[in-house]
């Protein structure tokens, strides 16, 4: 049975999700960070955390964004085959939604419409839009603004089946270390193995809206992800790089089938700020 879902109701969460993922913090990255306040080590360290609690719970009272990089937005959809999208196309519905969201939540526009002649778009668009068919007839959309200041620490490497489980976690914790302070730690942490070049990419983006409190289904995943999340600590960059015992608040790893004669690897940082909201129709 084909179910009709309106474009315009596309428009108006997205619009209400570009804002409410600006001004409130995912409860597990919150309740990461609370937890952080509670265990770092550096005594400037746990003060820089206890700052960066409260201003998102002042962000949250006062009804402002978290941060004033408000993001490139990033939207996943998860659309059901069964789904008929009426009224328009789905790519303008989200475009659509995106720019009224940042222009009347008073966002700050960041994105240019031509990467080397750099002329602001005035409302953020575009946004990277992913969309995934799904059976059923459902429609799941994730908004995921996404600061650069955390984004442009991202790396691949392209290893070879020789490539060790020991190489890909150096190569993730030579990232963390290379990354520093630019990231605004602590950072959340996203991985992709597999795929190709672009879906390798891909994955590590989608590890960062996976919640912190779930681990990858495959015990050999899950216990990288533990060990990395270990050595990323014992780094000593710290809460906002001035040294300490946070220096990640999570590591997910995503990972897919790949080519025999290849082991790609995809590094994505989130900032302590790292947002997402999602919603359903």
């Amino acid at each position: 049975m084909v179910r009709e879902v309106q474009v315009s109701e596309i428009t108006k969460l997205v619009k209400e999700h570009c804002i409410k993922a600006n001004k409130i913090l995912p409860c597990d990255v919150e309740c990461r960070m609370r937890e952080a306040c509670k265990t770092e080590k550096n005594p400037l360290g746990k003060e820089i955390l206890k700052d960066l609690v409260t201003n998102f719970e002042e962000a949250k009272n006062i009804d402002v964004p978290i941060c004033q990089d408000t993001g490139m937005a990033v939207v996943f959809v998860e659309l059901g085959q069964d789904v008929h999208l009426v009224g328009g196309s789905l790519n303008d519905a989200i475009h659509e939604g995106v720019a009224q969201g940042y222009v009347e939540g008073l966002l700050r526009c960041s994105v240019v419409s031509d990467p080397i002649r750099r002329v602001n778009t005035n409302n953020n668009t575009p946004a990277i839009i992913h969309v995934k068919i799904v059976e059923g007839d459902g429609l799941k959309i994730t908004v995921a603004p996404k600061g650069f200041g955390s984004e442009n620490m991202s790396r691949i490497k392209m290893f070879t089946p020789a490539a060790t489980k020991e190489m890909i976690m150096d190569f993730v914790i030579e990232t963390v270390e290379l990354a520093g302070a630019n990231p605004c730690p602590p950072m959340v942490i996203g991985v992709g193995i597999g795929g190709d070049f672009e879906e390798c990419a891909l994955l590590a983006k989608t590890a960062l809206c996976r919640s912190s409190d779930l681990r990858n289904p495959d015990p050999l995943y899950a216990e990288m992800e533990e060990e990395l999340l270990r050595r990323a600590n014992q780094t000593n960059v710290g809460p906002q790089g001035f040294g300490g015992s946070i220096t990640a608040l999570c590591v997910n790893i995503e990972t897919y089938g790949t080519h025999i004669a290849g082991l790609p690897v995809a590094f994505n940082i989130g900032c302590h700020v790292t947002r997402h909201s999602s919603f359903e129709l």
